[in-house]
């Protein structure tokens, strides 16, 4: 009796671990961009620019791992309706709100909001906005109580400002 498995079971099983390790070394040089593109350093937070041209800052929302993008052109900081919804944020009003993309009403919510190096707001109005990218946007409402600035694709924020 021949044990031997088929070759063509063989081909199969060698292409799907080569996948696998394609796919995990992808995953590896994605996480260690991501790494590269923010740093603690001598007392202060420095992000360099992502290969998308936005400079992005880790954090949380009420416990839950988030990718800020920087927009120092927005008022307020933002998060998409359906990040909302997932973190159970209530409703405290309805708000007409200018953006990129023309005006849009989106719900008034709060939620406490923690950044990678040590920034903490607690309760902040956030605008939930229908249509935002996965990425919420943080605004001059947080970035406007630090010491930042932005120069040769590095935004440095002082760690020792108070929010």
């Amino acid at each position: 009796m021949n044990t031997d498995l088929p070759r063509s079971f063989k081909l199969i099983t060698l292409w799907l671990l080569l996948g696998a390790v394609v796919f995990v070394g992808v995953q590896w040089w994605l996480h260690r961009a991501q790494q590269a593109q923010f740093q603690l350093s001598g007392g202060a937070v420095e992000i360099h620019r992502g290969r998308d041209g936005h400079y992005h800052w880790p954090g949380r929302i009420n416990g839950h791992a988030v990718d800020f993008l920087i927009d120092t052109g927005a008022t307020g900081t933002a998060i998409p309706e359906s990040l909302a919804r997932k973190l159970k944020l209530r409703s405290i009003g309805t708000v007409r709100s200018n953006t990129a993309g023309g005006v849009v009403t989106g719900q008034l919510v709060r939620a406490d909001l923690e950044l990678m190096g040590g920034v903490n707001v607690q309760r902040l109005s956030v605008l939930a906005l229908p249509g935002l990218g996965p990425n919420p946007l943080l605004g001059m409402d947080v970035l406007g109580t630090l010491r930042w600035q932005q120069s040769d694709s590095v935004f440095r924020i002082e760690a020792n400002a108070p929010p």
